[in-house]
C-alpha cells in the first residue's frame, strides 16, 4: 500500500488497534457469505461535548494514514487464528491476508470543521467485512482528537484573541500517543552561545539589582543563577527563566533580572519569565511593576514588555480569572486540563451501519437517542444573509441539492410538523476524502485545519458559540429522510 510514500503513516494506528468483537463480526460476515456486500457506515456522536453546543471535527489526516496503510501482516493473522475458534476455516485467514482499503471510500467533515450531533463525521463505504473492521480504530482516531480540538477551543474562547496559549500536557497525557495526539489536536495549538563569560557579567548585574531591590547580595541562590547563566548560554535568543523554585522575591527574580541584563550587554533580550506556583495572577501584576521599575533604574526599556508566562493545573475558572482585562499574565501554559479533558473525558463517538447492499438500515430500539439515521446520507450547512449558520441539514444522498433562497420543509428533532426555513447561502459538508483507496486531494496542512477552526467558530452565533448554557444548534431533517424514518419505525419497507 502507500505506507512506504508516507513515512507518517508509521505513526497511524495498526489493523489490530481494535476490539475482538470486530474479528467475530468479520468472521461471521464471510461465514454468511456477505464479506463483500457493498455497506456504508457512518461515524458520529449524539451530544456536544463539555455541555457546549458545539465540536470540531479532527483526526481526519490521521484516518486517511491508516487507512492507506491498512494491511495485515502475518504475524496479525496468526494472532488472529489463536483466539477465534480453532475449527474456523482456514480460507478465511487466507482472506485477511488479502484485506487492504482499496475499495473504501470516505466522505468526511474536513479537518477544522464545526460538528454537530447526529451529522457524520466520516461516511465510510465499502465491502462489509473491510469497513466493519475499521469501526474501532476509526472511533479512535477521531474521538479523542475531536475532543481535544473542541477543548482546546473553549479555552481559547474563555482566553480571548490577546492572551498566548502554551499546551504543557505531556506529562499528565494517557501514554505517549495520547500526549503527541493532544499537542498535535491542541495546535488546531537552538542558537550558539556567546563566546563570554556571562556568569561574570551576570555576578556584576546581581549586586546592581540586589541594591535596587533592597536584597542582600548573598540571598539569590548561585545553584539557581548558575542554571540560568547555562541555559542562557544555550538559548541566548530564547532565554527565560522560572522564578519559583526556591523564591520568587529573593532568589528568582534577582537572579532573572541579573542574567537577562548581562544577556543585554550582548545585543540578546531575555524572552520571559514563568510562574507555577502561588497567586499566579498577583504575581503577576507585581513582577510587572518591578520590570517597569528596573527598566526605567537600568535604561533598558525592552524589560518593561518582558513575556509573564503561567502554568499550574490551568482548568477552565482559572483561565478565566488570568485572562481578565487588566491582567500582566501575557503567555498560559496548559497541561492537564487540555490533554485529559477532565470535564468530558471521551466523546461518546459511534460508528453504525446505514446500508447494505443500497438498502437503507436503522438501529430500531426503546431508546430514542439510540435510534440511527437510515441510509445513505447528504449533509449540509444553512446559513443567514450575514454568513452565520443557521442549522445542519441531513437528506436522502439521492435528493436535489438545496438551493440558496429555496424555501425548504424541514423536521426538527422530535417536531411533530415540518417547519420552513429559505437560507441565503448552502455549503455541503461532507468531501470526498477516498475514492477506491484513493486520495482525492490533498490533505490540508494542521496549520490550514487550525485556521479553518478559527474561521468557522467566528462565524458561529455568540448564543451557540456560549459555553455555559448555550443554545442548542439545530440539525434537521429533509421530508424524505423523516418518511424514511416514519416508515421504518413502522415496520414497512422503504
Amino acid at each position: 500500500m502507500a505506507a512506504e510514500q508516507d513515512p507518517e503513516a508509521r505513526a497511524a494506528a495498526r489493523p489490530l488497534l481494535t476490539d475482538l468483537y470486530q474479528a467475530t463480526m468479520a468472521l461471521g460476515y464471510w461465514r454468511a457469505g456477505r464479506a463483500r456486500d457493498a455497506a456504508e457506515f457512518e461515524l458520529f456522536f449524539r451530544r456536544c461535548p463539555f455541555g457546549g453546543a458545539f465540536a470540531l471535527a479532527a483526526g481526519l489526516r490521521d484516518c486517511v494514514r491508516f487507512l492507506r496503510a491498512f494491511r495485515l501482516r502475518d504475524a496479525d493473522v496468526q494472532f488472529l487464528a489463536s483466539v477465534l475458534p480453532p475449527d474456523t476455516d482456514p480460507a478465511f485467514f487466507e482472506h485477511l491476508r488479502a484485506l487492504d482499503c482499496s475499495e473504501v471510500t470516505v466522505r468526511a467533515l474536513p479537518e477544522g470543521s464545526l460538528a454537530f450531533p447526529g451529522v457524520p463525521l466520516l461516511q465510510v463505504s465499502g465491502p462489509l467485512l473491510v469497513v466493519q473492521l475499521l469501526e474501532t480504530p476509526l472511533l479512535c482516531l477521531v474521538s479523542y482528537a475531536s475532543l481535544v480540538a473542541t477543548n482546546a477551543a473553549r479555552l481559547r474562547l474563555i482566553a480571548g484573541p490577546e492572551k498566548r496559549l502554551l499546551e504543557m500536557g505531556l506529562r499528565r497525557a494517557q501514554g505517549p500517543d495520547g500526549g503527541l495526539t493532544a499537542s498535535t489536536y491542541s495546535y488546531l495549538g537552538a542558537g550558539e552561545g556567546p563566546g563570554v563569560d556571562l556568569a561574570a557579567k551576570a555576578q556584576v548585574w546581581l549586586e546592581q539589582v540586589c541594591a535596587h531591590l533592597g536584597l542582600g547580595v548573598q540571598e539569590p541562590h548561585p545553584g539557581e543563577r548558575a542554571a540560568f547563566v547555562a541555559y542562557a548560554l544555550a538559548f541566548p535568543r530564547a532565554f527565560q527563566g522560572l522564578l519559583d523554585t526556591y523564591s520568587v522575591w529573593r532568589s528568582g527574580l534577582p537572579n532573572f533580572l541579573a542574567v537577562a541584563l548581562a544577556l543585554g550587554e550582548l545585543g540578546y533580550r531575555a524572552v520571559g519569565v514563568r510562574l507555577d506556583s502561588g497567586d499566579l495572577l498577583q504575581q503577576a501584576q507585581e513582577i510587572r511593576k518591578v520590570f517597569r521599575a528596573a527598566a526605567a533604574q537600568f535604561q533598558v526599556p525592552w524589560l518593561e514588555s518582558v513575556l509573564i508566562v503561567v502554568s499550574n493545573n490551568i482548568d477552565e475558572e482559572a483561565l478565566a480569572r488570568l485572562a481578565q482585562e487588566g491582567s500582566e499574565v501575557n503567555v498560559i501554559g496548559i497541561g492537564t486540563s487540555v490533554v485529559t479533558c477532565p470535564q468530558q473525558p471521551s466523546l461518546g463517538g459511534v460508528y453504525k451501519l446505514v446500508a447494505v447492499g443500497g438498502q437503507p438500515r436503522m438501529k430500531l430500539t426503546e431508546d430514542p437517542e439510540k435510534q440511527t439515521l437510515p441510509g445513505s446520507k447528504a449533509a449540509f450547512r444553512l446559513l443567514g444573509s450575514d454568513g452565520s449558520p443557521l442549522m445542519d441539514m441531513l437528506q436522502l444522498a439521492e435528493e436535489p441539492v438545496p438551493q440558496a433562497g429555496q424555501e425548504l420543509r424541514v423536521w426538527p428533532p422530535g417536531a411533530q410538523e415540518p417547519c420552513t426555513v429559505r437560507p441565503a447561502q448552502v455549503e455541503p459538508l461532507l468531501r470526498l476524502c477516498l475514492q477506491q483507496g484513493q486520495l482525492c486531494e490533498p490533505l490540508p496542512s494542521l496549520a490550514e485545519s487550525r485556521a479553518l477552526a478559527q474561521l468557522s467558530l467566528s462565524r458561529l452565533s455568540p448564543e451557540h458559540r456560549r459555553l455555559r448554557s448555550p443554545a442548542q444548534y439545530q440539525v434537521v431533517l429533509s421530508e424524505r429522510l423523516q418518511a424514511l424514518v416514519n416508515s421504518l419505525c413502522a415496520g414497512q419497507s422503504p
